[in-house]
């Protein structure tokens, strides 16, 4: 295990050799690595997360990673923590460009559509990680942030109560269609959606 900062690569502008310096010239690779965590999961499922197949889509020494993250664990909360950072500012996002007056149920279909289409392997990696909290305890916080954050948003539109039980409505919609071998229609979405409502 490395003890002190790992090195870092730097790439001579003028003779275009890479050479290696101490310190800390690389203040954003800890977060690289965790964006790298990601992604491994995203492409490979969690149960291929290693530390050197991070290091090698994060294009840093396998030191770097046990550096930072000394366990698989450490890892997995550390990606698990980033995805829901991201998914959470996407979702403020999301809300903010909502017109006042937007219909509720209509812009939640568009927000599940786009979570089982387009963002598709986003989401089933965001969601690999979150099943990795039931049996990680460790991992729960970061889990548990993430639903809270879904009902704090939708409060903004609606009371308390009512955001609370379509925070789990919509993950439900999203774990099942992105489950299911059939696709789930918007119409389908809609009508459970405006239902709750």
């Amino acid at each position: 295990m490395a003890t002190s900062e790992p090195d870092v690569t730097a790439r001579d502008s003028t003779s275009g050799v890479t050479r290696r310096k101490r310190g800390p010239g690389d203040p954003g690779r800890k977060e690289r690595i965790a964006e790298a965590a990601i992604r491994v999961i995203d492409a490979h499922g969690v149960e291929a997360l290693t530390h050197r197949r991070v290091a090698a889509e994060a294009g840093v020494p396998l030191g770097s990673t046990t550096y930072y993250y000394k366990s698989l664990d450490d890892l997995l909360n550390a990606a698990l923590i980033k995805a829901t950072e991201s998914s959470i500012a996407a979702l403020r996002e999301w809300e903010a460009s909502l017109a006042e007056d937007a219909d509720l149920a209509e812009a939640l279909t568009d927000f599940v559509m786009d979570s089982i289409g387009p963002k598709r392997r986003a989401t089933l990696a965001e969601y690999n990680l979150y099943a990795v909290a039931l049996h990680r305890p460790k991992l729960r916080k970061a889990a548990v942030k993430w639903d809270d954050a879904i009902a704090g948003v939708l409060a903004r539109r609606c009371d308390e109560q009512t955001a609370k039980m379509l925070a789990v409505l919509l993950c439900a919609l999203v774990l099942q269609s992105v489950l299911r071998d059939d696709d789930l229609r918007a119409e389908q979405v809609y009508a459970v959606l405006r239902r709750a409502l």
